[in-house]
């Protein structure tokens, strides 16, 4: 079996990077190796994607003090922590699931996605990884973390089918965001999407729109999408902590008239049901420095 799927293929030949998807995916890994293990060992915080029960793709975040996440052996992962009570994810990670792991380090501008098969473990998971590797630094928001308050306890769940009039205006006030995707055979990918605040655009109480940037040619959100059309978004509130998740569907689109600069296309999602949380994450982060990268 390749490296790419089918979608994968499709969306690199489309875009003509082909021969620089070969080249980048020779980076990606099965094993741990140990600058990863360190990385990973470093962060306070880390999204996990999965699907829940129905099949519905969910983002959320997990957290806790440095060397909650760490490497067992070359292979596994240790996770301690689960999904807090109301997360769409608690349920789906109280059984064995396909999940993606990115961790982004907002202070250094470096990330890393792991994905692989999460068992439910003594309160946290236990990640036997398929593919481990980083990514580059491009569109990431560099932040500090000003405060950590595990003593403020997270709402209840505010859900719904879309989005109220503040809830829009996170949204459109955002310089980060997570994706939840899948391919055909259920392997989930969590990944980052950054830039300038409005790059996720509100077109509806029920429809998003957000510009896919030139990243590292492997496609492998976009590839997802081309075959599965099932996604999931979170968007964090770095200020509060509190987290704003979403599930649906996502299609790409490939007219040249909803393109914004420096765009290679765009995806139109549509909202299916909407959870938030106040407090959901105990970290408090200060404010962005936007990646001067960004279109």
């Amino acid at each position: 079996m390749g490296t790419f799927h089918s979608g994968e293929l499709a969306v690199q030949q489309r875009m003509g990077q082909g021969h620089i998807a070969e080249r980048v995916g020779r980076m990606i890994r099965g094993d741990i190796p140990a600058v990863a293990a360190s990385f990973l060992a470093e962060q306070p915080v880390v999204v996990i994607a999965a699907a829940d029960d129905a099949g519905r793709l969910w983002a959320g975040e997990l957290s806790g003090p440095p060397g909650f996440v760490h490497a067992v052996d070359d292979v596994t992962l240790a996770v301690d922590a689960r999904p807090i009570p109301g997360d769409p994810l608690r349920d789906a990670l109280a059984r064995p699931a396909r999940i993606g792991l990115i961790a982004l380090q907002p202070q250094r501008r470096r990330r890393m996605r792991v994905n692989g098969t999460a068992t439910p473990d003594d309160g946290g998971l236990r990640i036997a990884t398929d593919q481990v590797y980083s990514n580059c630094p491009k569109y990431i928001s560099r932040r500090q973390i000003e405060s950590y308050r595990p003593d403020v306890a997270p709402s209840a769940p505010r859900r719904g089918a879309e989005l109220d009039a503040r809830q829009q205006d996170v949204i459109a006030a955002a310089d980060t965001f997570f994706l939840a995707t899948a391919d055909l055979d259920s392997n989930a990918d969590a990944s980052h999407r950054g830039g300038n605040p409005g790059f996720l655009q509100v077109l509806s109480p029920t429809q998003l729109r957000w510009p896919d940037y030139r990243g590292n040619s492997m496609f492998m959100t976009l590839g997802n999408i081309e075959v599965n059309p099932r996604c999931g978004i979170l968007v964090p509130d770095w200020v509060t902590g509190s987290t704003l998740q979403l599930t649906g569907t996502a299609e790409l689109n490939w007219e040249s008239d909803t393109f914004v600069t420096g765009a290679q296309c765009s995806i139109d999602f549509t909202i299916t049901e909407v959870v938030e949380m106040h407090a959901a994450v105990p970290l408090r982060w200060g404010p962005a420095e936007h990646s001067p990268v960004n279109p």
